[in-house]
This record gives structure tokens, sequence and C-alpha cells, in this order.
């Protein structure tokens, strides 16, 4: 009998043993999926994504999955976009590039809210389209400054220029503008001083050389040249024929002009979308060090950053 009882209590011990074993087996697994689910914290953490082209205050996860349709003319802003694109990939941010060859498409579509954003327009131009098309588009960043600059076409320099020479200029109002004070530095032309920064050739009051101002479409500047004894254009489609304001320009708006504080090149949306996370992301994407080092590396001084 008291084997029989020595045995039973045996046989409890060492059930009693093994459930011990069992639930120390089961925290332990349990500690596991904890460190487990903390190392997705720390993964969770990371994909907050700091750093250079990332915003702290944006909550990347919950924009995985979104894409970013914006509009823009095919250089420099494009070119810079795709920059961009490769930083917001990295949260899995798809940005949808659309180039627009003009500068009134884009504008457009962004107050339909076929685009996003638009990225190839100046602070100056935009307010004069919602001024001339009562559209309600806003900027949110000011990312780069392109100088205009006077490019040869018949004549090489400014001196052999003839009596009743062409020169093309931008038609836009802001850009034309720009342009007529480009050639009243250079000494070819006189501006009336209350003209301005809304300067048209009627403002022009001294022509010793009987300069022939032709307007023109701007993204046909380039495309004209030959036929014209110079013209005035634009940095963005003078780099897109392949002109370098540094070794081709005769002359060019200076980085320190009223023109390079008044005309920076600006993120756009509509009204009401500057403070959407997505939009956010985008700018803080364009003003990172991975963009600045792209335009200084790339356009040779016909772009300039302003971040």
């Amino acid at each position: 009998m008291k084997k029989l009882t020595a045995s039973l209590l045996a046989a409890a011990l060492a059930i009693s043993l093994a459930a011990c074993s069992a639930g120390t087996s089961s925290t332990a697994s349990g500690e596991s999926t904890g460190t487990s689910s903390a190392a997705g914290a720390a993964s969770g953490e990371s994909a907050a994504f700091t750093g250079d082209g990332f915003d702290d205050s944006i909550d990347y996860a919950a924009l995985a999955g979104t894409t970013i349709r914006v509009g823009a003319s095919p250089t420099p802003h494009a070119e810079i976009l795709a920059v961009a694109a490769d930083i917001l990939a990295q949260a899995d941010i798809t940005l949808d590039i659309v180039e627009f060859t003009d500068y009134v498409q884009p504008n457009t579509a962004t107050e339909s809210g076929d685009l996003d954003a638009n990225y190839f327009q100046h602070q100056d131009y935009l307010n004069t389209f919602n001024e001339e098309n009562g559209t309600h588009l806003v900027s949110v960043a000011e990312i780069h400054y392109e100088p205009l600059g006077l490019y040869p076409g018949k004549t090489q320099s400014i001196d052999e220029l003839p009596d009743g020479a062409q020169i093309s200029v931008p038609n836009d109002t802001s850009n034309e503008a720009r342009a007529l004070q480009l050639l009243a530095a250079q000494g070819l032309i006189e501006l009336d001083p209350d003209a301005g920064l809304t300067a048209t050739k009627n403002d022009i009051t001294a022509n010793p050389k009987n300069i022939e101002i032709v307007e023109m479409e701007a993204a046909q500047l380039p495309r004209t040249l030959s036929d014209v004894d110079m013209a005035v254009i634009n940095g963005n489609y003078a780099t897109q024929a392949g002109f370098s304001s540094a070794s081709d320009a005769l002359a060019a708006e200076s980085a320190d002009s009223e023109a390079a504080q008044i005309y920076p090149n600006v993120l756009v949306v509509k009204e009401g979308r500057e403070s959407d996370p997505a939009i956010l992301a985008l700018a803080a994407a364009l003003q990172s060090g991975a963009v600045r080092d792209f335009i200084n590396e790339t356009y040779g001084g016909a772009v300039v950053p302003l971040f």
C-alpha cells in the first residue's frame, strides 16, 4: 500500500512538473511574440521615414499606396520631380508625372482636379493666371529659380547687333517684363521706370538701335532662334533645347536680381489642398538635399535651388 501511495505521489509530481514546464514554455513563447511585436514597432518607427526628403510630422505609413499626379514641363521640372519620386517611393508613394509643353493646361488641369498639383511656373505667372482666368491655385513651396538668358541667333554678340535687329521675347506678361529688363540692363533699350515688372514693349522709352521686339509663346523661342538676331529665353526652355546659360547666353539675370526674388518656381495646388499630407510629403521631397545636389550638378546655373 505504501508502495502504491508513493507511486501515485511520484506520478502526481511528474504531472505537476510537466504542467509547470508547459506553462514556462508558453510564457517564453509569449515573450518571443512580444519581442517580435517590439521588432515590428521598431520597423514601424523606421517606416516613419526621418531624414533627407522626409517630414517628421507626416504619417508616411498612412500614405502607403498613394499616387500623386503632378503636371510639369519636361525640363527641368519633370527631371527634378523624378528625383523626388525616388524619395517618395521609399514610403510606397507613387509620383505620376504628366508632362506638358505649354503654360496653360497644367493649371487648368489642377483647377479641375485632373492633377493633384503642378510644378512648372513661377509665382508671378501664377498670380497673373489666377487673375485672368478666375482660377483658385496657390503655391505650397518655393523650389528653384530660372534666370532668363539672352541667346544669339543670326547675330553672335551684342556689339554686332544691327539697326532694326529683331529680338524675340516671351509673350506672357511677367516673363516679357523680365526679358525687357534684361535688355535694358545691357543698354539696348530704356524702360519707363514706373512700369517695373509689368513692363511691355509699349513701355520702351528709348530704343537707339530701333530693335524690333518680337513677342512669342515661350516654348517657341528656342525653335525660332535662327530666324531672329537674338532671343530672351526662359531657363527651362533653354535647358530643354540644350543651351547653357553659363556658356551660351550673352547675358542672364543675376541670382541676386529683383526678378530672382519675385519669380521662384513653385509647387502649386488648388486652394484648400495646401495641407494635404501627400502634398506636404511631395514638398518635403522636392526640398531635399538630393534634389538640391541634382539641380546644382545638372543644370550649370540655368536652374538655381532656393532651399
